[in-house]
């Protein structure tokens, strides 16, 4: 098969049903197929000591880690029929889906589920594509956080931070970097590509992981070839300070991420 073609918006199926996917994607809905490899260490939380991960990961390296924490009841409450009754009069920011996110836009929750929560276009620029996936206000988000059981591995002096999200297949952020923190899916599948500080990546900050994923991506050589991962539900992944990342939600997908500060 064409390379290319592998990276196509294509329809999903025998996918999640629309009960255990929360409602937020039904077997017609689309999604991308390949999910890649994953070059990233992925361990039970359970086998990973907080001085291992110190000592292993916290300064150095990416990990994924499975079970880490249960957040079963934190998934019901974020189900689209739940996050839209509760919130869906409140006002949310959506940002530019480029590498800056100099635009904002203001609008109801519920006007962008119905509006704006939709697969990414092949051909769209990242700098006009708005999706939300971290302006919170967490005075009006509060009563969901609170449920949200943080992983607990945290480094020395720092304090964590939530940003949670809702983007449509095909979305994502392209290249960037600030400080470390943990990204867990609650509901779909979202593709990590990784780079440490020292390697920055070629890549135009207008254009949408997608765009890079098809067409950067498949030429490059193996020394510059990203760390890489794709995360699911009851997965989080950790990534150490000032590392290049870009992410690509392979379907209607749910997450929140915690940075450490």
């Amino acid at each position: 098969m064409d390379i290319i073609r592998q990276f196509v918006l294509v329809c999903l199926v025998g996918g999640l049903t629309a009960e255990d996917g929360g409602g937020w994607f039904k077997p017609s809905d689309f999604s991308l197929q390949d999910e890649g490899r994953c070059n990233i260490d992925v361990l039970d939380g359970s086998s990973l000591s907080y001085l291992q991960f110190i000592e292993k990961y916290a300064y150095s390296r990416p990990v994924v880690l499975r079970g880490l924490t249960d957040n079963t009841r934190f998934r019901r409450l974020c189900s689209r029929s739940n996050l839209l009754e509760s919130f869906g009069s409140r006002t949310v920011r959506l940002s530019t889906a480029n590498t800056f996110s100099y635009r904002k836009v203001d609008v109801p929750f519920s006007q962008y589920v119905d509006d704006f929560l939709k697969p990414q276009t092949e051909d769209a620029l990242g700098s006009d594509t708005l999706y939300f996936f971290g302006d919170n206000n967490f005075t009006e988000w509060s009563s969901l956080f609170e449920q949200y059981e943080s992983p607990p591995y945290v480094l020395p002096h720092t304090g964590g931070a939530f940003s949670f999200g809702v983007a449509g297949a095909g979305t994502g952020v392209p290249f960037h970097w600030h400080g470390p923190g943990y990204s867990e899916v609650i509901y779909g599948r979202k593709r990590w590509f990784l780079y440490p500080p020292d390697q920055e990546p070629h890549f135009h900050p207008n254009r949408t992981t997608l765009s890079w994923l098809r067409e950067t991506y498949p030429h490059l050589p193996e020394h510059e070839a990203p760390l890489e991962c794709t995360i699911r539900p009851g997965e989080v992944l950790y990534f150490p300070d000032r590392w290049w990342h870009a992410t690509l939600n392979l379907d209607t997908s749910v997450f929140i991420s915690t940075f450490l500060g």
